[in-house]
């Protein structure tokens, strides 16, 4: 399984929530408290938006660990960003390799997600099969998490996220179901067009992996008068994490099973979701 992290809000520097927080990704990549994996060393990846620029991401991504990559920490000293994922990988058995290393790019989009398809060698073909043609030649890796998010692309993950993504689900759940696998899918995922950031949580079992939304930023500066960050953020700023950065009391919600949110200009939301027929 893995560990990753969303942010949207006010530009900061990388390093500010990559490296600085108590228990940051980078401490997870060695000491994870709510993983399957303590250590998520098979790969990493950062993926940002530009402050005037969301039709282009950026996307790094090595297969070393991350706690001892000169050029992460060379770029998240110097990258600033409104918009950014990031993600450490514990493979769950396909190959250590760049093309399988999150975050993973489609024209505006970016995808992340931990997790893993049930026997996903089994079904991989009957999943592949279902990918539309066109999508399928941008396709580079052989991670069932790459598969979900070219699934959500064919179901129309540019026009309807959650119903995307839901659809993907279903599909998953029906060709799981067909081989006689009772719970074909976990998932927590972040996907975002630049704007909006989505994150999931869901599992065929009901027991999804841990996944967090930071509080409201005006509601930390009551509970926290004394720390400087909150002080240079906006009300705007929310970060997704698959376990929290800190032990800072009121700073973390979990995300209710079987659920997703949206965090969007104005009023976020909070939804249940369930799968569909793709």
């Amino acid at each position: 399984m893995c560990r990753w992290l969303a942010y949207t809000g006010t530009p900061v520097l990388l390093e500010t929530i990559l490296y600085r927080p108590e228990h940051s990704l980078i401490d997870q990549s060695l000491h994870a408290r709510m993983g399957v994996e303590t250590t998520n060393g098979d790969g990493f990846g950062v993926g940002w938006y530009g402050p005037d620029d969301v039709e282009s991401p950026a996307v790094v991504r090595d297969v070393g660990p991350a706690w001892s990559n000169r050029n992460l920490r060379e770029i998240a000293g110097h990258v600033r960003s409104p918009m950014f994922f990031a993600h450490i990988r514990a493979s769950t058995g396909t190959a250590v390799q760049q093309t399988n290393c999150h975050p993973f790019r489609h024209g505006r989009w970016m995808w992340m997600h931990n997790g893993g398809i049930t026997d996903f060698h089994r079904m991989r073909r009957d999943l592949a099969l279902a990918v539309d043609p066109e999508l399928f030649l941008d396709m580079e890796g052989s991670t069932d998490s790459e598969m979900m998010f070219y699934l959500a692309l064919t179901f129309g993950l540019e026009e309807d996220p959650p119903g995307a993504v839901a659809r993907m689900a279903g599909m998953v759940e029906r060709t799981g179901q067909a081989y006689g696998i009772d719970f074909p899918l976990q998932m927590t995922l972040a996907v975002t067009d630049g704007a909006r950031l989505w994150g999931f949580r869901y599992s065929s079992q009901g027991e999804s992996r841990s996944l967090f939304y930071s509080t409201r930023v005006d509601t930390l500066r009551q509970l926290h008068p004394d720390l400087a960050f909150l002080r240079g953020v906006s009300d705007e700023t929310r970060l997704i994490v698959s376990e929290p950065l800190g032990d800072l009391p009121g700073a973390w919600n979990a995300v209710p099973e079987s659920s997703y949110g949206v965090v969007q200009p104005g009023d976020d939301e909070m939804l249940h979701f369930t799968p569909q027929a793709a």
